[in-house]
């Protein structure tokens, strides 16, 4: 519990002191220091400050400083988590217990360390936050795979620590949703330790976050990640000097290899504990930004100090530094506080006389500064080789970026992944088709007639089994996505897209929730919160759903393996191809007429290439596959069953073949009433009836076109492709309305959840739908004309 909540009279033992660093060490300096035992005085409810006695003194805090101070008190033994520590034999209704079981318990609440990772993209924080944890989070080498902050507990050394991988951002500003996510998380969490991840191939560019995290003058340690790399690159960086020299100690890290994690969490434990690793004192520094910019730094600095409750929360010199950067999320923060408006007053005159004096705006001075820190720092540091430590990765660049040859080779990369996907999976798909068709002959054999057998042999093993078979297709088609990220290749593609997204009125990094999009819509739609431009980000948002998901890859397989078998991986590009081109026109037409605002330039990091490694992949593909699997056994198989009830009743027995049957059926009177609609495309009822139930889900297609058409016989003798009654053109026309029609219903929600309005995911289900029928429409009737 926190101080603030004792009553008078009681007493509570120190578990830890949160807030930033200036707070800490006041409120330490006045006596409140782990273990010591703290007495209320007087906590009135409407009283403010409240008075405690701590260390033979009495001191007054005021509320919202004495919130910031964790405390066990005598009444928390009811805590069942606390109680567990004490023996039952000394546990009663009346116990009060005294000061050395208080501290006792004390002691085992701070080894409880809360610790937060962050770090720029690609700098490996996600790959260390998985071998410390031991989670499951996906690592992307690129922007915006960790979407969302993740959580990871693990012992060590008799510590519990709880780790928080925060999204790859390139610093605090308020620029993109990320990099707002990450500054509150430190603000409102109040980490006791930060790891601050860093790229030891970039320190230039990645000691600029490190410089902004000590302006908030928080207790931090870097991991200097990828260090094998650095030294493999012949260059030489003295750490230990370096740490010094900034203030905060570093500790070289391969989180491939596990290498210097052990090293790195003593670290913290010894930056908790107020010890260091090595008995090398890192004192807090200021990064100084030059004469003139300190002036305004301190200027605001103290007319901020006047509003004594924003010192607890914040510190008052990184608040000030954002001011003077025009930080508009701080901005809308500092009018809120009680001296809000002398203190933007006080900025604004700084930021003029800074124009005045120096002849530039306030932002890029202190932006210059940083590095012009970081860049004094690294000089007394940092021996650079001579030779070009990159080559291998400039002579890849020549090709796969080329101006011309990029485009092929991206092109040929997409090809091969298709042909793989159909190719290598066909062989586990024909072992699962008859796994499949022989537990539906056992099913047959041994139960008796019914419609329990019917269920279970044409609903659950029909409709699921007819979706189950695709999964070795899905689990290639994730594999080479993950070969894209993890090589860094996924960043080039951007890149050379660029110039294109640019004709769109989109920016370069638009593409990769595009290709994300190949796996799951929803991540991707997730992952355009690294666009920083919100016009660009909604447009994303907006034409993700046209690119294919890997849901609709069972669809396409079913009718291509069928109607394209000699041609089956070039259609299956065609589809692909189509929806990128619909997604290009459609983002051309929102920019222009549905969605205002500027362009921004292109600025995205080209990681180094590396191997990825087989774990990362493997684990990746089978999480996917697992999350496929769960879906089958969730809302595939109770649709499944759905559609099968529907078509089963009413009068299952009043005709004399399965097809006129299920034509009289509730699932026949739906499909009927469609039909019109959809007639003009070539579809029937029964088509009509898997669209309908795509809504719920792309896979469901496949399950219910299953339901639907092995009624017919028995499932042995049943190949649905070949028992679908289409033409090749009406088979392609099918494709082309699943590839474009409504998004599915998580996708939806994902576009309200990053738009913020409902408007939007309803728009898109709008127009998806009404596009797919004009199109397939086009497609069709002219090529009845020509065929």
């Amino acid at each position: 519990m926190r101080l603030s909540e004792l009553k008078t009279g009681e007493k509570g033992v120190i578990v830890k002191v949160l807030g930033h660093g200036g707070f800490r060490k006041r409120i330490v300096e006045m006596g409140f220091i782990k273990g010591k035992t703290v007495e209320v005085l007087l906590n009135a409810p409407l009283r403010d400050p409240i008075k405690y006695k701590v260390m033979g003194y009495e001191i007054s805090l005021r509320r919202q400083e004495a919130a910031l101070i964790e405390v066990v008190s005598q009444t928390e033994l009811a805590d069942a988590n606390l109680s567990a520590q004490l023996p039952q034999e000394t546990l009663s209704e009346d116990i009060r217990l005294d000061e050395a079981t208080l501290q006792r318990i004390a002691l085992g609440k701070r080894r409880t360390i809360n610790v937060a990772l962050v770090g720029n993209p690609n700098c490996g924080k996600t790959s260390l936050f998985n071998i410390a944890s031991g989670s499951h989070e996906h690592v992307g080498n690129y922007s915006g795979v960790t979407v969302d902050a993740k959580e990871g507990f693990f012992d060590y050394r008799g510590y519990h620590f709880r780790l928080v991988d925060l999204p790859g951002t390139y610093s605090l500003s308020a620029y993109s949703p990320e990099e707002i996510y990450v500054r509150r998380h430190i603000i409102d969490q109040t980490p006791d330790v930060i790891i601050n991840v860093v790229d030891s191939s970039n320190l230039e560019r990645n000691l600029y976050l490190t410089a902004q995290l000590i302006d908030m003058n928080v207790r931090m340690v870097i991991a200097l990640n990828m260090y094998d790399e650095l030294q493999a690159s012949g260059n030489r960086l003295d750490h230990q000097q370096l740490g010094t020299i900034i203030g905060v100690p570093m500790v070289p890290t391969v989180s491939r290899t596990g290498r210097g994690i052990n090293e790195l969490f003593d670290t913290i434990i010894g930056l908790y504990d107020g010890l260091d690793s090595e008995h090398q004192i890192y004192r807090h520094i200021h990064i100084n930004h030059g004469p003139e910019l300190e002036r305004s730094i301190e200027a605001v600095q103290r007319v901020i100090k006047q509003d004594p409750s924003v010192r607890s929360r914040y510190s008052t010199r990184f608040l000030a530094i954002k001011l003077l950067e025009n930080d508009r999320d701080l901005e809308q923060t500092v009018q809120g506080f009680q001296g809000g408006a002398d203190i933007m007053a006080e900025r604004d005159k700084e930021e003029a006389r800074l124009q005045t004096v120096l002849g530039e705006d306030s932002e890029q001075l202190i932006t210059d500064a940083k590095y012009g820190f970081i860049a004094g720092a690294l000089r007394e540091t940092f021996e650079e080789k001579a030779e070009d430590t990159e080559r291998i990765t400039h002579y890849i660049d020549a090709v796969v970026t080329h101006r011309l040859w990029g485009f092929p080779v991206f092109f040929l990369f997409l090809y091969v992944m298709f042909e793989g996907t159909f190719i290598l999976g066909d062989y586990p798909m024909q072992g699962i088709e008859w796994l499949v068709a022989k537990l539906g002959e056992v099913v047959s054999t041994t139960m008796a007639e019914g419609p329990l057998k019917d269920l279970i042999i044409d609903g659950i093993i029909g409709g699921v089994g007819g979706v189950i078979v695709f999964l070795p297709n899905i689990l290639i088609l994730y594999f080479f996505i993950s070969l894209m990220e993890d090589s860094g290749y996924m960043a080039r593609a951007a890149f050379i897209m660029d110039k294109i997204m640019h004709k769109m009125g989109l920016h370069g990094k638009s593409f990769i929730p595009l290709i994300m999009g190949f796996g799951c819509n929803v991540p991707a739609i997730m992952a355009s919160r690294t666009i920083e431009n919100r016009k660009s980000r909604l447009v994303t948002m907006l034409i993700t759903p046209l690119m294919s998901c890997s849901a609709r890859l069972p669809i396409y397989l079913l009718l291509v393996g069928a109607f394209f078998p000699h041609h089956a991986s070039l259609v299956l590009l065609i589809i692909y191809a189509v929806g990128i081109l619909l997604a290009v026109l459609a983002a051309r037409v929102f920019c222009r007429f549905l969605v205002k605002g500027d362009d921004t330039p292109f600025v995205m990091e080209l990681p180094p290439y590396r191997v990825p490694t087989s774990k990362a992949i493997l684990r990746h593909t089978w999480e996917k596959g697992a999350q496929y699997l769960r879906k089958m056994g969730g809302i595939i198989m109770v649709a499944s069953i759905v559609i099968w009830a529907l078509g089963y009743y009413p009068h299952h027995d009043a005709y004399s073949s399965a097809s006129e049957q299920q034509e009289h059926s509730y699932i026949g009177m739906i499909g009927k009433t469609l039909e019109p609609a959809i007639e003009p495309l070539g579809f029937d009822w029964r088509l009509g009836v898997g669209i309908l139930s795509g809504v719920g889900a792309k896979e469901l297609v496949v399950s219910t076109l299953g339901v639907l058409y092995t009624g017919e016989s028995d499932t042995d003798e049943v190949d649905l492709a070949h028992r679908l009654p289409l033409t090749p053109l009406v088979a392609f026309c099918y494709m082309l309305f699943v590839l474009i029609y409504f998004p599915c219903i998580a996708t939806l929600a994902a576009i309200r959840g990053e738009s913020g309005h409902w408007k939007w995911a309803i728009f898109t289900a709008v127009y998806t739908t009404a596009l797919a029928w004009i199109i397939t429409f086009l497609v069709y009737q002219v090529g009845r004309l020509i065929i």
